[in-house]
């Protein structure tokens, strides 16, 4: 048989515990969730793009246009790639700026996907020539860019460039 003593230091110190456990509770609940403030500014500047219900050659023209952009309605190449499985320096930078854009290619290693690539109309203040390349998945843009083909050229995502 035990025998087992409750003091009066016990009984304060499983107070404080209780107490302690009583306010972490309160701050879990009360306290709103953290979120980057870069990733909350993507969400807010993507809001009103849509991403998904792209099935045909029109609906990537139709979701180009709605960033701004005007592009021959035919496109130059329509070809299916695959994803890699591991990403390389140059894949993980190009993922970069795809995450810069609120998406992430890493989701859809090992996939096969179609890329769409159109030739831009509207590139403000630059004469050379401009593609717009669309990655979709399943009816979803997971990626894309919009770049130049001269070899010191540029490679943006989709947000139209600001003129100034």
């Amino acid at each position: 048989m035990f025998i087992y003593t409750v003091r009066a230091n016990t009984l304060k110190f499983i107070g404080v515990i209780g107490a302690a456990v009583l306010a972490l509770c309160m701050l879990i609940v009360f306290i709103p969730a953290y979120e980057p403030a870069s990733t909350a500014a993507i969400a807010t500047a993507t809001a009103r793009y849509t991403y998904d219900k792209v099935k045909t050659e029109a609906d990537v023209v139709s979701f180009l246009e709605q960033f701004g952009w005007t592009v021959e309605e035919t496109p130059l190449e329509t070809i299916e790639i695959r994803i890699p499985t591991q990403f390389d320096k140059v894949m993980n930078a190009y993922n970069e700026l795809q995450k810069n854009q609120g998406l992430d290619l890493a989701r859809y290693k090992d996939k096969d996907v179609m890329r769409y690539t159109y030739r831009v109309t509207n590139y403000p203040g630059y004469s050379g020539t401009v593609y717009a390349n669309v990655i979709v998945y399943k009816n979803k843009v997971i990626g894309g860019d919009i770049c130049s083909s001269d070899v010191t050229g540029f490679i943006n995502g989709f947000q139209f460039p600001e003129t100034k």
